[in-house]
């Protein structure tokens, strides 16, 4: 450990652009790597210094490490961050790193490994008074055991791959007659996607939120929490909006859930950034799910409430130093909000869409931040995440937080491709999510694709009125619109 003089960032895209700017405030030099489609890319292009690691593939780039490590070696690099997905949650390449002698920007390899099985996860905090969903404490591939055991949980169980993530060899079972037939397609899609069919049974939560706690220790011992975020709304299990704080949380429960989250970095002796996530039910009780070893998607919402610069942060844990702050130096201050713009087609089952960026025009104005790794002309590819930006929003309370994002959704100007821009209009304005009642299901129970259309068509009558009035047409016209309710919004209520 040490001062960091050279920062080779070991991903692409936005977050690599994020950390890019964090360390060049820090007077850090910067590295970037990239594949053959990346080479254009904006990281590449705001880095100090670029390393092609060729290939056009994941696993033929940012997941080779022999070519990052080749890369850190002839460019003389003193450390790695690697942002999150690709090798951020890699024990092995954690060790590499600092077998190399470079220092690796997160938790040791040992905190990596233990919270990266989520049965592994749950016996390391079962002792540290970490709430635990009811449910089996050790993988199993017999059916029939399993069966008798999910009968004992109670109906509904989910049966999660222990290795898994993403939603891959999860299902969730109603009843026992479909229980062998769900347990089998578990295994195998476990067994296709992480080459194990080990898999747990536990009791499903209905109606439950996705509630999440940012953490941050240092290798001194010091372990704080930044509260918490809300990310329910998900599709495909995978989290679409995101906000802090939660609109449900009290004082005396964020408090609890604190307390539970830094317990369960304490249990592995966690250092750098992490998130330990939680399922939250109709009766308030909460359990923990699993903590991810890395920064979060979605750590600027933290960000915006706390004033804290995250990335900054987990270079001076790195740097081996202290936390430059205490538990009681922190306050929330407002509300922020994140929607994650994917080049998927809501209208289409979220359907992941490719192609050139032909118009791509940022929001802009206070409280309104981008974090993206486009610019206009720019080619989607197929080879990697469908993720174009996150859009983040911060206002002194919810629902001004709510109507920036409304404004900032409709001031970013994307063509040439689908997005989930719509989608996320749609969602905000939910009365569902106004009042907060939102769970996990709410893509299941509240959207269906012709209520884009509906808002969309709403959306390009009322500019036809606004452009003719601009022509010196009837004012009134436009005013009569735009204080009738749409048909989208009538069929919310």
């Amino acid at each position: 450990m040490g001062k960091i003089n050279k920062l080779l960032i070991s991903n692409r895209g936005e977050i690599a652009v994020r950390i890019i700017r964090s360390a060049k405030e820090l007077g850090i030099k910067t590295v970037a790597v990239f594949s053959e489609p990346d080479r254009d890319s904006l990281h590449v292009k705001m880095a100090d210094e670029a390393y092609a690691l060729g290939g056009v593939t994941s696993a033929e780039s940012y997941l080779d490490t022999s070519k990052i490590l080749t890369a850190c070696k002839e460019l003389k690099v003193d450390a790695i961050h690697p942002g999150y997905g690709f090798l951020s949650e890699n024990a092995q390449f954690a060790d590499l790193v600092r077998a190399a002698g470079i220092i690796f920007v997160g938790p040791s390899s040992k905190a990596i490994e233990l919270m990266g099985s989520k049965l592994a996860a749950k016996e390391t905090v079962k002792d540290f008074g970490v709430p635990l969903v009811p449910g089996m404490d050790e993988p199993i591939t017999d059916v029939p055991k399993a069966e008798a055991i999910a009968k004992e949980i109670g109906f509904p169980v989910l049966i999660k791959a222990s290795a898994g993530g993403g939603g891959k060899g999860m299902r969730i079972v109603n009843n026992p007659e479909e229980f062998v037939e769900q347990m089998e397609r578990a295994v195998s899609e476990a067994i296709s996607a992480f080459g194990d069919g080990a898999v747990f049974i536990e009791k499903f939560v209905t109606n439950p939120k996705h509630i999440e706690v940012q953490v941050i220790g240092d290798e001194h011992g010091n372990i704080i929490h930044l509260f918490e975020r809300e990310c329910s709304i998900q599709r495909r299990h995978q989290k679409v909006l995101e906000e802090a704080p939660s609109a449900i949380i009290n004082e005396e429960k964020r408090k609890m859930l604190g307390e539970a989250a830094v317990n369960v970095a304490k249990s592995c002796g966690y250092y750098g950034a992490g998130t330990v996530e939680f399922i939250y039910d109709d009766q308030g009780n909460f359990y923990f799910l699993e903590m991810n070893t890395r920064l979060q998607v979605e750590h600027p919402v933290t960000e915006m409430i706390t004033g804290i610069d995250l990335v900054k942060e987990q270079i001076n844990i790195a740097e081996g130093n202290t936390l430059s702050f205490k538990q009681e130096d922190l306050k929330i201050n407002g509300h922020s909000l994140e929607l994650r713009v994917y080049a998927e087609d809501p209208k289409s089952n979220f359907l992941p869409d490719i192609g050139k960026l032909q118009t791509y025009r940022r929001p802009q104005g206070p409280g309104v931040r981008l974090d993206d790794g486009f610019e206009e002309g720019m080619e989607v590819s197929v080879h990697y995440d469908p993720m174009i930006a996150k859009l983040i929003v911060h206002a002194e309370n919810r629902d001004a937080a709510i109507d920036k994002m409304d404004r900032a959704i409709s001031e970013f100007k994307i063509s040439g491709i689908e997005t989930t821009l719509a989608f996320g209009k749609f969602a905000i304005n939910h009365p569902v999510f106004r009042d907060g009642s939102f769970t996990t299901k709410f893509v299941d129970e509240h959207f269906e694709p012709s209520l884009l259309e509906d808002l969309q068509e709403d959306e390009k009558q009322i500019a036809a009125l606004i452009a003719s009035w601009h022509h010196g047409q009837n004012k009134q016209q436009v005013l009569s619109v735009n204080g009738e309710k749409s048909n989208w919004r009538n069929r919310l209520i």
